[in-house]
């Protein structure tokens, strides 16, 4: 069967055949299931000027070629994994930038989406974004960049013998710009967290029949949120390989946000205080800048943690339309509005929703609350950057009048990620009451550090190279 982009059925990688099994053997892992797992490196690359530098990089990712595994074989030991514990083999992942396409000499050949064609430091993206000037961001990220490379596993061991094997494959010719390492934090009872505590990586559209089926498993079979998105949502026709019919890449976001955990605890106790929360209800405060407990829990079901295992996702705010449990400028209410953003219908806020891939960096002792040196590595995967990415970031996220919802005051910024300046926001004074208070917003405690746009292509074209 031909690879349908746009259909309604989710694909099933076990009973794939025809071009949708020769997409997920061309496919690089980690775009439609995540496959990072507890342990990343990546690595910043710049690819020198002139005959000998296109050559030398044009062998480099050739080479990085052997390393990798294909969509298909990540799913198979993921599988494996599950069924059987058996162990799998490291994640390598590659992208190219606008510029890494040029200094390969395919500027005939780049990806057309015209979010990734500027990059993340051009004005119009800086301006969308309400980004810093690159001059504050770190110097790594202040260069062009080229490529970037994901080596991951569940141990340190594997990974790192991966990452010398990669590294063996540098030449002259190429600079590493920056190197970041990521390590998955977790909680008393396993779950990955972020640094400020709180369950993270939970609400993520799925593409895949299996995975699909096996989220339904977990529900009561009155489901309200289908997290299903079509292959068209994440994957785009990889136009410089040999048949673009079957080799199929994804548009790849790279940002590094640097988490003030102090400042955010600090909110935390502010809000609590403001809105004279006792005891037993002040975790609400966190929640409500959230959305989620830190155990995941979703505010909008339940005014106290105490989720069972795996997260709760199926949820929508259908009985919450006034916000008086859950508040509109929570995170995750801003993020993915779950159909009551009120500016568009339900069908179409589902286009913006991207497959998100993130770990954590920075190491940290139990109990300290730092102001810098942690956070996040946010990765997503889009088939469309300025719909998917920028859309979120700009018009949800950073938008202080989303989502609408018919009266004042507006909800304000994302108190996580919301970048601009922030105003007072008003909250729920009870959970499920309407009575509520406006508190000054929290300051901002995540700084973007720095980022940068890559296509993921096709396994056949980094061989064609």
């Amino acid at each position: 069967m031909p690879v349908e982009l746009n259909d309604t059925v989710p694909l099933s990688w076990k009973n794939a055949t025809g071009d949708n099994e020769t997409m997920l053997q061309n496919l690089q892992p980690n775009i439609l299931k995540g496959h990072v797992r507890d342990r990343l490196h990546i690595l910043l690359l710049q690819f020198a000027e002139g005959p000998e530098g296109t050559a030398a990089a044009r062998a480099f990712l050739a080479g990085l070629v052997p390393l990798m595994k294909s969509a298909k074989t990540a799913l198979e030991e993921v599988d494996a994994f599950n069924q059987h514990g058996t162990q799998g083999t490291p994640y390598v992942g590659v992208g190219l930038t606008n510029a890494g396409y040029g200094r390969l000499g395919l500027t005939g050949a780049v990806p057309s989406d015209q979010v990734f064609q500027r990059g993340m430091r051009h004005p119009d993206s800086l301006s969308n974004l309400s980004d810093p000037d690159p001059v504050q961001w770190e110097p790594g990220y202040q260069q062009t960049i080229h490529a970037v490379v994901l080596v991951g596993d569940a141990d340190s061991s594997p990974a790192g013998a991966r990452l010398a094997e990669v590294e063996a494959l540098l030449t002259d010719s190429i600079t590493v710009l920056a190197r970041e390492t990521g390590q998955t934090l977790h909680d008393a009872a396993g779950r990955a967290i972020e640094h400020f505590g709180y369950v993270d990586g939970r609400s993520l559209p799925l593409f895949l029949a299996e995975d699909l089926q096996a989220e339904r498993d977990t529900m009561d079979g009155t489901s309200v949120w289908d997290p299903f998105l079509p292959l068209g949502r994440v994957l785009v026709a990889d136009t410089a390989a040999p048949d673009p019919t079957t080799d199929f890449g994804s548009y790849f976001v790279l940002r590094k946000l640097e988490q003030n955990v102090r400042a955010f605890k600090a909110a935390e106790e502010e809000l609590a205080d403001a809105l004279k929360l006792d005891n037993n209800d002040r975790e609400r405060a966190g929640a409500m800048l959230v959305g989620r407990f830190r155990d995941g829990t979703p505010l909008t079901l339940q005014a106290e943690a105490g989720a069972d295992k795996p997260v709760m996702n199926d949820f929508t705010y259908a009985s919450d339309h006034a916000a008086h449990k859950c508040p509109f400028q929570a995170h995750i209410r801003k993020t993915n509005p779950r159909g009551s953003g009120g500016f568009e219908p339900p069908e179409g806020e589902r286009l913006h929703l991207l497959a998100r891939r993130g770990q954590t960096y920075g190491e940290r002792a139990e109990g300290d609350l730092p102001e810098s040196g942690v956070g996040l590595l946010f990765m997503a995967f889009n088939s469309e950057l300025g719909q998917q990415f920028e859309f979120v970031q700009r018009l949800w996220a950073n938008n202080a009048g989303f989502p609408q919802h018919g009266t004042a005051p507006q909800p304000g910024l994302d108190p996580v990620i919301g970048q601009g300046s922030r105003l007072p926001q008003t909250w729920p004074q009870a959970w499920g009451d309407d009575e509520s208070q406006e508190v000054p917003a929290p300051e901002q405690a995540v700084t973007m550090k720095g980022g940068e746009y890559f296509f993921m292509p096709s396994l056949p074209f980094l061989r064609s190279l």
